[in-house]
């Protein structure tokens, strides 16, 4: 699959670039497993002149030794003799760079933590010495978010402060995500881009191997995940276990338990009969990995509120490959397949709303979008999407089936909504379903 959008992150790098002939730069590049991180930077720099050092888990010593080797040979910037401390390889790195302009890209840089919790404090003092008569572009990239938060943004750590330009890469937007698919299958139909959403949520690796398969169906799409070498089989398990440390197994259960449908907090706790508030807050605010819904406009502190898994790759992982374990290990892969198209109309009814909340906010109109419930449970609105300046506003009901979705009722919910706060709100109406995407 050719190179796919990804202008405003090109233009970001490619300005820094530009700056960093006179001024040295430090850019963090975080983003989720195998969203395209690898990838931009190689595009963004194929006709630069840049090295690209990548952190195995190996000893210091035989990192510094493929360091070296990679700088000799991208750089042509010679080594003298044999260096086993990083500390010493990058002070020889910011001496070049004093003297000349280059870019050099550290990827997976959070794994220098498991190598020598030291480096961080290392990497500080000699940049901080170096840096203001360097030219260098500093690019570090890292996957597992937790860590390459806690090293940049936690103010006790040496490299908070360090660095000079800071991005999260983002899967590919919906519209982007069409683009690729109409190159591939123009003929495709709306049910095939549901599944396509409802499987990747636009992770560039995850398109590109069911693109590359020639998997254009929702049919073929759902044959290939469940072929007994399946990459997806395994790819939700790689991702929790990079993330997780020792309360990997507690992490795991709430997950599963949320998507089971024990998604409010009250039934976790009851269902690992242990206060999980902690978890719920790290799974949310460090990880990334849930989200809490609450009804639109709420207070911070509503107690109506619910989980759901945010990355819609680990949502339908966690929903039909994770707890089916035997299955694959047994071979009965069919039956895995038929236990997804079982529930498969259900499940997409909310990846619809999901998809179709996500385009409402990449349209730049509005400034909020969610959706609202009372206490009671009577009055549920699928979608509301706010502009906060102009006070205009959108409430939308989704089905899979436009026939089942009546604007009058949906009229009726939006008079429910509590005057204080959608008051000065001038609402239209809309219906969504799978024709509508």
């Amino acid at each position: 699959m050719r190179f796919y959008d990804r202008d405003k992150e090109l233009d970001v790098l490619q300005q820094t670039e530009l700056q960093s002939r006179t001024n040295a730069t430090f850019t963090v590049l975080m983003g989720r497993r195998r969203v395209g991180k690898t990838a931009l930077l190689m595009h963004a720099f194929d006709h630069d002149e840049f090295a690209y050092l990548f952190v195995s888990k190996d000893s210091e010593a035989m990192l510094c030794r493929k360091f070296q080797d990679a700088l000799e040979q991208q750089l042509q910037l010679s080594v003298f003799g044999t260096i086993t401390r990083f500390r010493d390889l990058f002070e020889l790195i910011m001496r070049a760079s004093v003297q000349r302009h280059f870019t050099i890209i550290i990827d997976e840089f959070q794994n220098l933590q498991k190598i020598n919790p030291a480096i961080f404090s290392e990497i500080q003092d000699v940049w901080d010495r170096y840096h203001t008569e360097s030219h260098i572009n500093l690019i570090v990239s890292g996957s597992i978010t937790s860590l390459m938060k806690r090293i940049f943004e936690n103010e006790s750590e040496p490299l908070y402060g360090r660095p000079t330009s800071k991005f999260t890469l983002r899967p590919f937007s919906i519209h982007v995500l069409k683009s690729i698919f109409a190159d591939h299958c123009p003929e495709y139909t709306n049910e095939d881009l549901l599944c396509l959403y409802m499987i990747t949520g636009g992770v560039a690796k995850y398109v590109e191997l069911l693109m590359d398969a020639g998997c254009y169906t929702k049919a073929q799409m759902l044959d290939y995940v469940c072929r007994m070498d399946s990459y997806f089989l395994t790819e939700g398990r790689d991702i929790i276990n990079n993330e997780f440390g020792s309360d990997y197994n507690t992490y795991y259960s709430i997950l599963q338990l949320i998507a089971g449908g024990a998604n409010r907090r009250g039934e976790i706790d009851g269902a690992l009969q242990k206060d999980c508030g902690v978890y719920l807050s790290n799974l949310e605010r460090n990880f990334n990995m849930i989200t809490r819904i609450k009804p639109m406009l709420a207070s911070a502190y509503s107690k109506t509120s619910s989980y759901e898994i945010s990355d819609p790759f680990l949502r339908f992982w966690f929903r039909f490959i994770c707890p089916f374990q035997a299955l694959i290990e047994s071979g009965q892969m069919q039956l895995l397949r038929a236990n997804i198209d079982s529930h498969y109309d259900q499940f997409t009814g909310i990846t619809l709303e999901r998809y179709f909340q996500t385009l409402l906010m990449e349209s730049g109109q509005f400034t909020q979008v969610g959706n609202w419930w009372d206490r009671k449970g009577e009055n549920e609105i699928d979608i509301i999407a706010l502009n906060e300046f102009t006070h205009e506003a959108l409430a939308a009901e989704v089905k899979r089936n436009e026939n089942k979705i009546s604007l009058d009722v949906l009229k009726d919910k939006v008079n429910h909504l509590p005057h204080a706060q959608f008051g000065k709100y001038r609402f239209a109406f809309k219906s969504f379903s799978i024709k509508q995407m």
